[in-house]
């Protein structure tokens, strides 16, 4: 298991039709790389969540076309893509007392190796449950 602390920004957006396709088509024009992505909704807004390759850049440009954007650090931790594997990471960091505040992940069925981004609330303890042992 690799274990990485990244950037993630925060964009929230209208929740009406258009305006994720108005972010993407900024980053793209932009050259910047979405590595993961996650939306959540309520009912006049949205939040999309993204791990970018240039979160920097992506937050400037975007704060120049209006947005609302806010980063934190999240940790991307690629692992196996097998049963078990989230319980594990998850049950390491409940021992630890540490919470997971949210999570997201994705993976074709035929990898091996899958890509979850989570949210701990408190990063150093997290980093180094999840370094003490392999999982």
């Amino acid at each position: 298991m690799e274990i990485r602390v990244s950037k993630q920004i925060a964009v929230f957006l209208g929740n009406k039709p258009g305006t994720l396709a108005r972010l993407t088509q900024l980053l793209s024009k932009e050259k910047v790389n979405i590595y993961a992505i996650s939306t959540s909704d309520t009912i006049d807004h949205s939040v999309v969540r993204l791990v970018v390759d240039d979160p920097h850049r992506a937050m400037r440009m975007l704060e120049e076309h209006g947005a609302f954007v806010v980063d934190n650090d999240v940790l991307m931790i690629h692992g196996k893509n097998s049963p078990g594997s989230l319980a594990r990471i998850a049950k390491m960091l409940a021992d630890a007392k540490v919470n997971i505040e949210y999570a997201y992940c994705a993976t074709d069925p035929s990898s091996t190796k899958g890509i979850m981004i989570l949210r701990p609330d408190n990063m150093a303890k997290a980093v180094k449950t999840l370094n003490s042992t392999k999982v």
